[in-house]
């Protein structure tokens, strides 16, 4: 499993392994049923804290997306994919909402925001 972390990023270390493994099993790159590493290989894989590998663990199991057997080690969730899909998209919808409340506060055209938005997903894909 390839995780990338920046530390250029503004994003917490466990925010980026979170959202990477989601893209991952949302993607088909991780199965439902797929073992992940355990939670003190992947922080010495990737050379960080157990405990940031915990969070992130934690937040996946939360979301629905790992579950995690005693004894046994976590795995990718049998649930629905179109599940987590769906409580993903809700989840931008609250920020882009949160996102345009502050373009009308800073009178930013539509135009300079759709301009913004292209530039953040390029930078994302590639």
């Amino acid at each position: 499993m390839l995780i990338k972390l920046s530390n250029a990023s503004e994003e917490p270390i466990y925010e980026q392994i979170t959202q990477q493994l989601k893209q991952a099993i949302l993607g088909g790159q991780l199965l439902p049923g797929d073992a992940l590493p355990s939670i003190r290989r992947l922080a010495m894989e990737l050379k960080i804290s157990v405990m940031t590998t915990k969070r992130a663990y934690a937040d996946l199991e939360r979301d629905g997306f790992i579950e995690t057997v005693p004894g046994k080690g976590s795995f990718v969730a049998e649930r629905n994919q179109d599940f987590l899909r769906e409580a993903l998209f809700r989840q931008v919808e609250e920020h882009l909402s949160k996102a345009v409340r502050i373009v009308k506060t800073a009178n930013i055209s539509r135009d300079e925001m759709q301009d913004l938005l292209q530039l953040l997903l390029e930078d994302e894909i590639e």
